[in-house]
């Protein structure tokens, strides 16, 4: 074992980049719902998107080490701390065997991600190791972390030398690009649907105009947003279609859905548009009770704007390839 549970906050979980093209079997993508904090939880440890980190909620866990390791941690803010001590965020961090790393009040968003040097040891379902809580599978037994859980690194540091290596990495200076570090923008960008056209123009106008509240009854599968109601000029029935993460569905009542990383395959609501790529991280650092407002861009503005995060990550790679040296050398 490398980690125990001492305490397992509200809800910790394994995810990775998810588990793609299984959704013809109905079977859904899941993963990190900020993919931005995992990758880059990960590639301060050394390792890539696909290895999974723990996806941490709000209320976070308390974790003892019983081997040394090199972890980060990125995405919300949860006053984390290591022996009492605040840990910063975004640094690659030595921990040593009998470390105990808690979490205490939210300063800012909603998720946490904690990655480690190697991964966790965690058997791969279908490609991916995420956890799919709704079906109970992957990650660890298909579930949230629960107290006494003991969780093995697949790649644990010797346990010598760990001061200088700490010392090492402290000195590594690390600037994130503006492509992904955090965003306080105060719109989330979207891209119209095909039907956008057949909701009325007032509804419309209110989506890119007046501010919705994210309901208590929001998690993992998808965003209930409350505000004015969004109607179709003539309501009909539609056949269901594939999903994607940040799609804007419409019920019947009017108040729209965003669909996230655990949504279902297939939905027949009218999708009024979708969240650009982009801005998934910010939408998955909300919380029930935050309001939420929107812009309209175009889709090659979107596809702009992934191309430009994406040359920020390979440039980000390179820039923090001494961290990787060090670790797989040490």
């Amino acid at each position: 074992m490398s980690i125990v549970v001492i305490k397992p906050g509200m809800l910790s979980s394994f995810q990775d980049a998810g588990r793609h093209g299984h959704q013809p079997l109905g079977i859904s993508v899941v993963g990190a719902m900020d993919q931005r904090a995992h990758q880059l939880a990960n590639i301060l440890v050394g390792n890539d998107a696909r290895t999974a980190s723990l996806e941490i909620t709000l209320t976070g866990p308390t974790l003892q080490f019983k081997k040394p390791g090199c972890i980060a941690l990125s995405g919300a803010d949860l006053s984390a701390t290591l022996n009492g001590q605040p840990v910063a965020m975004n640094r690659p961090i030595i921990v040593r065997p009998q470390d105990e790393l808690a979490f205490g009040p939210r300063k800012h968003g909603t998720r946490c991600y904690l990655a480690v040097h190697g991964g966790f040891a965690l058997a791969p379902v279908l490609g991916s190791t995420s956890t799919y809580l709704r079906s109970h599978f992957g990650g660890w037994h298909g579930r949230a972390l629960q107290k006494g859980d003991e969780i093995p690194f697949a790649q644990p540091l010797k346990n010598k030398g760990l001061e200088a290596l700490a010392m090492e990495l402290w000195a590594i200076k690390i600037y994130l690009p503006s492509a992904i570090a955090d965003s306080s923008r105060q719109r989330i960008r979207l891209i119209k649907s095909a039907l956008w056209n057949e909701f009325t123009p007032e509804s419309c106008a209110a989506l890119l105009t007046e501010t919705f509240k994210v309901s208590p009854d929001s998690e993992r599968m998808g965003y209930r947003l409350s505000g004015t109601p969004l109607l179709m000029s003539k309501p009909r029935q539609l056949l269901s279609e594939a999903t994607t993460f940040g799609t804007i569905q419409v019920p019947a009542g009017g108040q729209p859905i965003i669909l996230m990383a655990d949504r279902q395959t297939t939905g027949g609501y009218p999708k009024m548009a979708y969240v650009a790529t982009v801005d998934l991280p910010l939408l998955a650092q909300c919380a029930p009770g935050d309001t939420l407002q929107f812009e309209a861009i175009t889709l090659e503005r979107a596809q702009e704007l992934d191309a430009a995060r994406e040359r920020a990550w390979q440039a980000l790679a390179q820039t923090l390839k001494p961290i990787q040296d060090l670790l797989f050398h040490h």
